[in-house]
């Protein structure tokens, strides 16, 4: 399992004021598998939501970060050392080498939902709650062949898949005359891995890319 973590920052009552999300995602389901929202960041914070959430998902092979202050700090270090947990981060200067995570606060922020600002610290640990909920449970993504995060995660993707194949031959022997061929419709299928930066044929080309799969 490999995990993706940031930060993101959502704007307080007052202009000025700012709540830290911390969120780890598993790159391959999509599923967040931690997140919390803060009044400041620390690297001491962010190593507590660690050990919480690989409590409860289990302790990741890879945990991949951007180059930030919490990201980059001892503690965290020294946690995910202890736990024999391989520590990645984003290339120096390179905006777009934490995907997962920068796509999800794309998702997150871009909502209809999402409000301008939180009037308290307990607004956006409910909001957060809500979102992350629904996201993992109700969100298809194409990605995932249109599986929700958690049926991905908890390897319940294949059967469902299975199931929707059956309703879907099913429809075109009731309804032939809705369906271009007579062949059953295909479903999207699950992708094979995920990663961050897949490795290039060139090995020079390659050199000091970070390649991360799940």
């Amino acid at each position: 399992m490999v995990l993706s973590w940031d930060i993101t920052k959502l704007a307080g009552p007052v202009k000025g004021k700012y709540f830290d999300c911390y969120v780890m995602i598993d790159i391959f389901s999509r599923y967040i598998v931690g997140a919390v929202v803060h009044a400041s960041e620390s690297a001491v914070l962010a190593a507590e939501m660690m050990r919480t959430t690989f409590g409860i998902h289990g302790t990741p092979q890879v945990v991949h970060a951007d180059r930030g202050t919490s990201m980059t700090s001892k503690t965290v270090a020294v946690l995910l050392s202890d736990l024999e947990v391989t520590k990645s981060h984003s290339r120096p200067r390179v905006s777009n080498d934490n995907p997962y995570s920068e796509a999800w606060f794309k998702s997150l922020k871009f909502a209809p939902v999402f409000p301008e600002r939180f009037g308290s610290l307990t607004d956006a640990r409910v909001f957060i709650a809500a979102f992350v909920e629904g996201y993992n449970h109700s969100h298809r993504h194409t990605g995932i062949g249109l599986n929700t995060p958690a049926d991905v995660h908890y390897g319940l993707a294949v059967g469902k898949a299975e199931d929707r194949s059956a309703v879907l031959a099913q429809a075109r022997l009731s309804t032939p005359e809705r369906f271009a061929t007579a062949l059953d419709p295909k479903i999207l299928a699950l992708p094979d891995s995920a990663w961050i930066n897949r490795p290039v044929e060139d090995p020079v080309a390659a050199e000091g890319i970070t390649q991360l799969a799940a």
